[in-house]
């Protein structure tokens, strides 16, 4: 193949593109926790999730989070091209602060639970998740 300037250009764009791909889903998971906490620390503790280490099919993954204090559970697949899963909210009379539902992953990759305690403070978990058969086209 010879290397003309054209060449080099489109080599060039769709290098840029394929690198900017993660970045993109990223920054969209940043985003989505910034939203959540207003731009607090996290930190850890108050906040469990439980979700499988290898889910065969991405289509119905199942997790669980819980925390003893929590106002909030937001709860994010980092990997999926719009991260946002759910929102939790549980009001001073609940009689349990645990959600459990099935998510769609489109691949390996870490599912996040931030939890907004009832002092304002936030708590984070994380789980790596291995799918073998993407949930979203994949």
């Amino acid at each position: 193949m010879e290397l003309t300037r054209r060449n080099a250009i489109l080599m060039g764009t769709g290098a840029l593109l394929i690198a900017g791909v993660p970045l993109r889903v990223s920054s969209a998971t940043e985003d989505a926790i910034a939203a959540f906490t207003g731009g607090a620390d996290v930190g850890v503790g108050d906040i469990s999730l439980i979700a499988p280490e290898i889910a065969e099919n991405g289509n119905t993954v199942p997790i669980e989070v819980a925390s003893e204090t929590a106002a909030e559970i937001l709860v994010l697949a980092t990997g999926n091209p719009t991260p946002g899963v759910a929102i939790f909210k549980f009001g001073p009379l609940s009689a349990s602060r645990a959600a459990s539902t099935r998510i769609r992953l489109a691949g390996t990759q870490d599912v996040v639970a931030i939890a907004k305690l009832e002092d304002g403070s936030f708590v984070q978990a994380s789980s790596t998740v291995k799918v073998t058969i993407g949930g979203c086209g994949g």
